[in-house]
């Protein structure tokens, strides 16, 4: 029984299986600095009717700032999670203007880095929009480096996937900008 133990301490450790599910909708695929990575994103951002919930590392576009800051002032719920480390450290970071526009911000803790770049529009409608991959919201995600960019389209149960993850984090952070005091 003693060899018996340690593997049942192991199996309760080890991750559950990814979830799958059906493909569904529609994907554009974009590398950066070749596609217009950030032009498709702010497409997706303007195009937003209810609700935009925004998981960011690096949020120091400022397209992409005033782009969520239209969309707040016409009535599209938008809310935004990131990195506090990221945030703490300024340098370009947009979150103080979305905060000054009335737009909620929480700050992610508890991890060594909150590295999602993840933008979901219209999560909970019956055309929702997830935006993932590895480009970071900034000028030099687009013009330096070389990023990726998927705009997945009307795919319901990837959407959902997406949205409660969010809200999971969400749950797990801290409001802006108290959580920035020590």
């Amino acid at each position: 029984m003693k060899r018996l133990l340690p593997l049942l301490f192991l199996a309760a450790l080890a991750p559950a299986p990814a979830e799958q599910m059906p493909a569904a909708g529609s994907v554009e695929v974009l590398f950066t600095p070749w596609d217009d990575a950030e032009g498709a994103l702010l497409g997706v951002v303007r195009a937003a009717r209810h609700s935009i919930h925004v998981q960011a590392f690096l949020l120091t576009s400022k397209s992409l700032a005033r782009a969520l800051m239209e969309a707040h002032g016409r009535g599209v719920k938008v809310e935004v999670l990131t990195d506090r480390d990221m945030v703490a450290k300024g340098e370009g970071s947009q979150v103080p203007h979305l905060h000054g526009m009335g737009i909620p911000i929480w700050l992610e803790v508890r991890y060594a880095a909150a590295h999602n770049k993840i933008i979901l529009v219209d999560a909970e409608s019956n055309e929702p929009v997830v935006a993932t991959g590895s480009f970071n919201y900034s000028f030099s995600a687009q013009a330096r480096n070389a990023e990726n960019l998927l705009i997945l389209r009307g795919n319901l149960p990837l959407a959902d996937a997406y949205l409660a993850n969010w809200r999971r984090h969400r749950d797990q952070a801290v409001p802006y900008p108290q959580g920035l005091k020590p």
